[in-house]
């Protein structure tokens, strides 16, 4: 454990008002929700039948009890200031964490992902800070930074950070083996610089912290939604590269602001050699962000994510935010965040003209996520078909809506000619390499999708999945979850599809 000298502040919100112990200095009453409202008393029926009053149906006659308030809590806000050298890859960061414990109980400690710390050399802690709190602890062990808390915070109660660190960007793995580890997407090559999962945040809080370890392959992270402010400034305003990022921008003069509420993520790509181009569509702003002499491809990314934004919103209900950025990676893979995604250079590289390629496949995909780890969350270990079942099952959707005569191609070249074998719902950690993992996830759940669509009907299967989005919208999904939804929909027996395609029946 590692002790610093620390000058902090802790502000807490409670419904009591009580503090708490030493060094809990702030107390205000929480900001609560409306309640239901307040029963009306008992009123006889008319005057003249006003009841005989006895102990037997006193308590009956007697307004209920008003019911206990419920607090409504804010979100966990981040508000990060950046000086960024684009040149030297490098970047000074101070970063405000506003964190309110809806965990239900007393915190001793929170817990931080840190993932720049997973490469060697690249996050550098400078100083925490809690108000008016003198040398907590905290140990960074790994992506894990666990901070001790001098004194508990309460249920329903506020807790402010401060860290300020520096970043020196990891260059990217040249084509590294997907079943050996992953593309590196964060950190830079010649043409760009990707900030992906750059700053810490606090894991999500369900019977202790969850914070899954990283894997070969698929993705381990868990996010509660959140707010983010950040203030990013050039070192060199004059040669500033183009920004690609989650949220909404504003120049300054020095670079941008930035900001994005009920984000899981907060992304950023940043080149001096993106060519833009944009649309609109239901009011959203679409921008897709390509390097030189890929224009077509561009093009074809931005009408591939139009076209599934609005079937997408038809299907289970309106997309949450106001913006959606779409980015060439220089790199060989496709991945979602949140506000943003990216196609692999790859993609661009196999642009044919026409819809029946992996850049418009993907681009579906890709946005799918956008309903599908965005707004519904979920474990991305433990569950990863949650969301990339449905994503996958999203690219057949919109084949099905936009361009129908290139269904059978899609199951051909996307589904069947893999031949996928295994459950839809192994773990991340399971999954056997990652041909064996994507057939399981990716396929199996798009098979046991389009069997369970059969079962039930159309008007039942989409009735279901808009449920299904707008029961979990904003809150992070289980099985548990989907099933229950499911059936208020379903008045067929699908046993034998869950035996089929589950190791574990719900």
């Amino acid at each position: 454990m590692k002790k610093l000298t620390l000058f902090v502040l802790i502000g807490i919100i409670t419904l009591s008002g009580c503090t708490s112990g030493p060094g809990l200095i702030t107390v205000t009453p929480a900001p609560a929700s409306p309640g239901p409202a307040t029963q009306t008393p008992f009123e006889p029926e008319s005057p003249s039948e006003a009841p005989t009053l006895t102990l037997e149906p006193l308590a009956s006659l007697l307004p209920p009890p008003s019911p206990t308030p419920q607090v409504t809590l804010p979100r966990p806000r981040y508000q990060l200031q950046v000086g960024l050298n684009y040149d030297t890859q490098s970047l000074s960061v101070k970063e405000i964490v506003h964190y309110n414990n809806a965990t239900g109980q007393a915190l001793n400690e929170l817990v931080l992902a840190v993932v720049p710390n997973l490469w060697v050399g690249t996050f550098r802690l400078e100083k925490i800070q809690i108000y008016e709190l003198l040398e907590p602890e905290y140990k960074l062990d790994g992506q894990r930074l666990t901070l001790q808390l001098p004194d508990q915070l309460p249920p329903n109660a506020e807790i402010t950070l401060q860290i300020d660190y520096t970043l020196n960007l990891p260059a990217h793995s040249p084509n590294p083996d997907p079943n050996t580890f992953r593309p590196d997407i964060f950190g830079y090559t010649v043409n760009q610089m990707n900030l992906v999962d750059w700053y810490p945040f606090i894991v999500p809080y369900e019977n202790g912290w969850i914070l899954n370890d990283p894997w070969f392959y698929g993705e381990h992270l868990v996010y509660d939604l959140a707010d983010f402010e950040i203030e990013l400034n050039f070192s060199n305003p004059a040669n500033a590269p183009i920004v690609a990022s989650s949220g909404e921008q504003e120049i300054t003069a020095t670079g941008l602001k930035l900001r994005a509420e009920r984000m899981r993520t907060f992304a950023l790509s940043l080149s001096r050699e993106y060519q833009v181009s944009e649309t609109e569509v239901n009011g959203i702003l679409l921008r897709a962000y390509a390097f030189p002499l890929f224009n077509a491809g561009n093009q074809a990314a931005l009408e591939a994510t139009r076209r599934a934004m609005a079937t997408y919103s038809e299907l289970f209900g309106p997309y949450q935010h106001k913006t959606l950025s779409i980015v060439q990676g220089d790199f060989n893979d496709g991945m979602e965040y949140d506000g943003l995604y990216f196609l692999s250079n790859a993609f661009y590289n196999l642009y044919d003209g026409t819809e029946r390629n992996y850049l418009v496949m993907v681009a579906a995909h890709e946005t799918c996520h956008m309903w599908w780890f965005g707004a519904v969350g979920n474990n991305q270990a433990s569950e990863p078909w949650l969301d990339e079942s449905l994503a996958t099952y999203c690219e057949r959707l919109f084949y099905e809506k936009n361009y129908p005569e290139a269904n059978d191609w899609w199951w051909s070249y996307r589904v069947t000619f893999y031949a996928p074998e295994g459950k839809v719902d192994i773990p991340l950690y399971d999954g056997g390499g990652f041909t064996p993992y994507t057939n399981a996830t990716y396929r199996r759940g798009a098979l046991f999708l389009e069997d369970l669509r059969a079962r039930l009907g159309d008007e039942a299967f989409f009735a279901f999945l808009k449920d299904y989005y707008t029961q979990m919208n904003g809150k992070r999904s289980t099985r548990a979850d989907f099933f229950r939804v499911l059936a208020k929909h379903n008045t067929t027996d699908i046993s034998d599809l869950l035996a089929e395609y589950f190791s574990q029946q719900p």
